[in-house]
Order: structure tokens, then C-alpha cells, then sequence
């Protein structure tokens, strides 16, 4: 959990940003990663010297050759920023030409998943005071512990919901829990992430299986399947990618399976049958170019709303008895269209859809004020949908407003408890905030998923007095109300 003194130098290097004329949130939170990145190879670097000096073996990897080490997070932080500066912006003769950002840049994939996406990258700090500043207050940072070192960037990347279009890349970590639970990944799952944006949800999965299922890493070859198979991401945005890239490294997860394409396109067709879990929050209300999205998609669902795109991706990628979790607007649910009927019924009669949490729309705000369902199905191929369970939530432990508050409100506890043990709910009415709802009626309902469909409402009945017994009270009121104005007359009169 962060504390407030690691959310204070957080702060503290945010401000540091602002008050050097850098206020785009993506931007601070790339270039606080970079340096992040830089601290962590010198470090890195150290402990294999001293592991090899202890040894008498040479190292393996290296980050930085002898005549680099002006490069090196150590050295360059204790020289002027002036000179500091320098080494980051002006190419230095006698290293080869580098900067320090360049020769990061160059770095293979001997140093982690994050020095795989650094093309692109460019350094934005303009100044050589504020690149400094940041340096000192980064270095001041206690990162020894892994959870330090992931609380301190889902702290920071708790800042990106102010950064308007970046809003669509964040997921409320408290929704990412809540479906991991529910989804429960098995020591063999393959888990993908279609739309991996800061790859919260790999590691709400990494999380939950070290804190529920810590004796799995007792065993050998679980291990090697959680550091080199078990999490997949794709992202089309490349600031993402590294971004991602960075909070995985910064959880503990040095290898994950990144693919930078764009997931509905043609450059992502070869992927099929490739995962048993997916859980993803892919964009809303998109459209796209029809030529440019891949074939398989269009004749499972002939659209070019992304959000049914998604869901035709992911049953193309799970394996035969993979599920999925995902995040979806309330239009998938009851869209009248030709594309979004035909998705509902591929996922209803030629699969097996097992739950519909209807959430409330305030989930996504400040940023997005969208209502929004979460979907749960496994893929059969064959069908098997029986019943669906349908939740209604009406809280999440937060204000539904743009503020956000904690409050006491939270219904997330109660779909766990109830999802958990779903026998039961067979004898729950339609007017209970769950209920099971069958296949046949679905079907009947032109396969509209909205809760409000299938839901019962009890309306109270009010009676009300006649009109002339109403007019017969207001006579009397008006009664009493003469006869104490003339008793207050009198008295003033006395």
C-alpha cells in the first residue's frame, strides 16, 4: 500500500514538472518512467559487479561498458545540471557518440521487456534545472522493495485520469480486482489483455495468484510458465507500450509477451486459439476503416464499432474452453443493429455467456461518464449457455460523482460472495439485485442483455384522501388558522 510519504515525493517531482512549463500527465509519467528505467540498470549493473567480483566471473549482461559510465545513474546525478544536462541532449565524442537517452534507447532485450519498445522514444525535459530536480527527487525514492516500486507507479499512474483522452487507458483498480477474483486464473492459464493500455489487469492477475496461491512457486515449472508464458499483452499506442512495459517490470514481471500492432488489423491475424483467460477494458465508441480490419472479425460480426470488433477478437483468440472478463458499453447490451444482435447471439447460442454485472454509470468519471456492463462467457464453440446470471450494482465504494469519495456504499463484496456460490441464486426473485434468467427467454427478447428487460419492479401503492375530504382538511386548516390570528389580535388588543 503507498504511503504518504511516497505519495508526497510523487507529488513533490509532479510539481517539479509543472512548475518547469511540463504539464501534459502523459508526458511527466514517460519521462519519470525513463528515469525510473535509467536508475534501475545502474542498479541492476551493481549487483551483478558485485555478484561477479564475489565470483571471480565475468558479467553477463551489461548495460554500460567502462567509458560509459558517465552514463550511469550513480555518476551523472552528482554532476552539475548543467553538465548533467549535457550528457542527456549533446552526443558525447568519446562514448560512441551517445547521449545517456540514446544509449538507452539502443539497449536490447538482455535488459527487460521495457528496452524492447524504446523506439520512438524522445527525451522531453526541457530544461537543464528541471532535469535536476526530477533526477534528485527520483534518487530519494526508497525502490528496494518490488511493492514500493509498483505502488509507487500505479500511484502515479493513478494521475493519468486527468489527462483526458489517456482516461480510456486506466481502469479503476478496484473493478480489475473485483473481475480477477471472479475470474480466478488457474495455474496453466494463458492471459492476454486485448487492449493492454498500462497492463493493469496482468497485473491484478500476478497479484492475485502471489498473494491466494504463493506454494505455486514452489514448483519449477510454474515458475518458468509465470515469468516466460502466462502474461500477453497487445497495444497499439507506443507511449502505452512502454508505459505497460514499465509497470509490469516495476511488479516483478520482467518478461511478459507484448506485441505492439493494432489488435483488430490484419498484422495481428496470426493470433487464434492462443489464450485460456482474457481480461480487458477495450475502447468505446470507436469506428474504423472496414478495409483495415482483420477478416475473421467482419464475418463474425460485420461492424466497424470497435467495441464489437473486441468481442468478435476475443473469441477468436481464446482457446476452446477459455473465458473471458470484459468491460463493454451498455449499447453492446441492447443495440438494435444487425452487428449487435449477431455478437450477442454468437456469444448466447454458439458459446457459453455466464454472467451480466451492470454497473453504474459513474464507474469511469471524472473522465467518462459511460454506462457500463462487464460480459462474462467461456468459449465453447459448441454452446452451452443454460442460464445468465445478471447483477445489478448500484455502488462501488466510491462517489458516483466527478469527486470520486470513499464512501460506505460498495456492493463488489456482495456480487464476490454471490458469484461464488451461484446455486443458490436459482432461488433468488427478478426482484432481487440478482437473478438467473434462461436461455429461452433470451432468445425471446431478440438476445437483449440489458438487466432492465429481464427485471421486476415493485411499484407500492400509494392511497390517497378523496378531493373532497383533501378539500374538507384544507377548510379546517384554514379554520384554525383564523381562529389563532384572532386570538393573537386579541391579545395584542389586551
Amino acid at each position: 500500500m503507498i504511503t504518504g510519504e511516497l505519495k508526497s515525493q510523487v507529488d513533490g517531482i509532479w510539481d517539479a514538472f509543472a512548475a518547469g512549463g511540463v504539464v501534459n500527465p502523459l508526458t511527466v509519467i514517460e519521462q519519470m518512467t525513463y528515469l525510473i528505467f535509467l536508475r534501475r540498470l545502474d542498479e541492476q549493473q551493481q549487483l551483478q559487479e558485485k555478484k561477479a567480483n564475489l565470483a571471480g566471473i565475468p558479467i553477463k549482461t551489461v548495460a554500460y561498458k567502462k567509458d560509459q559510465n558517465d552514463f550511469r545513474w550513480d555518476n551523472f546525478k552528482n554532476k552539475d545540471p548543467e553538465t548533467m544536462f549535457d550528457l542527456f541532449t549533446k552526443p558525447q565524442v568519446d562514448k560512441d557518440n551517445l547521449t545517456v537517452f540514446e544509449h538507452m534507447k539502443n539497449l536490447g532485450a538482455d535488459n527487460g521487456v521495457f528496452a524492447k519498445y524504446m523506439k520512438g522514444a524522445t527525451f522531453m525535459i526541457p530544461t537543464a534545472r528541471l532535469l535536476d530536480q526530477v533526477v534528485q527527487l527520483v534518487d530519494k525514492i526508497d525502490m528496494s522493495e518490488k511493492d514500493t516500486k509498483g505502488d509507487l507507479y500505479e500511484y502515479l499512474l493513478s494521475k493519468i485520469a486527468s489527462a483526458g483522452r489517456a482516461g480510456q487507458f486506466r481502469t479503476p483498480r478496484h473493478v480489475i480486482d473485483m473481475m480477477v477474483k471472479m475470474m480466478s486464473p488457474n495455474k496453466e492459464d494463458v492471459i492476454c489483455d486485448v487492449a493492454a493500455g498500462t497492463c493493469g489487469f496482468l497485473i491484478g492477475c500476478a497479484k492475485h495468484i502471489q498473494e491466494e496461491h504463493n506454494d505455486w512457486f514452489m514448483d519449477k515449472k510454474f515458475r518458468k510458465h509465470f515469468n516466460d508464458v502466462m502474461f500477453n499483452g497487445i497495444e497499439f499506442d507506443p507511449t502505452m507500450l512502454r508505459i505497460g512495459a514499465m509497470n509490469l517490470q516495476l511488479h516483478g514481471i520482467d518478461q511478459p509477451l507484448l506485441r505492439g500492432t493494432d489488435a483488430l488489423s490484419e498484422t495481428n491475424a496470426d493470433i487464434r486459439n492462443d489464450y485460456t483467460l482474457i481480461l480487458a477494458n477495450p475502447p468505446f465508441k470507436g469506428t474504423l476503416d472496414s478495409d483495415s480490419v482483420e477478416k475473421s472479425l467482419t464475418q463474425t460480426c460485420k461492424t466497424k464499432k470497435t467495441e464489437l470488433l473486441f468481442l468478435a477478437l476475443m473469441l477468436r483468440t481464446l482457446k476452446i474452453g477459455g473465458r473471458c472478463a470484459v468491460i463493454v458499453p451498455d449499447g453492446v447490451l441492447f443495440g438494435g443493429s444487425n452487428a449487435h444482435t449477431a455478437i450477442r447471439k454468437e456469444i448466447v447460442e454458439n458459446h457459453k455467456l455466464d454472467a451480466v454485472i451492470d454497473m453504474p454509470s459513474g464507474v469511469f468519471k471524472p473522465y467518462a461518464g459511460v454506462s457500463t456492463a462487464i460480459l462474462i462467457f467461456t468459449k465453447t464453440g459448441s454452446g452451452g449457455t443454460d442460464k445468465v446470471w445478471f447483477y445489478g450494482m448500484n455502488a462501488d465504494g466510491y462517489s458516483l460523482d466527478d469527486k470520486r469519495n470513499e464512501i460506505k456504499d460498495n456492493d463488489i463484496p456482495d456480487i464476490l460472495s454471490r458469484w461464488s456460490d451461484r446455486k443458490k441464486e436459482s432461488k433468488r426473485a427478478r426482484t432481487d439485485q440478482s437473478f438467473l434468467v434462461p436461455i429461452s427467454e433470451i432468445q425471446g427478447n431478440d438476445y437483449d442483455l440489458s438487466i432492465n428487460r429481464y427485471k421486476e419492479i415493485v411499484y407500492e401503492e400509494i392511497v390517497y384522501d378523496s378531493p373532497s375530504q383533501i378539500i374538507t382538511d384544507i377548510k379546517a386548516l384554514d379554520k384554525e388558522r383564523s381562529d389563532a390570528l384572532a386570538e393573537l389580535e386579541k391579545l395584542i388588543a389586551g
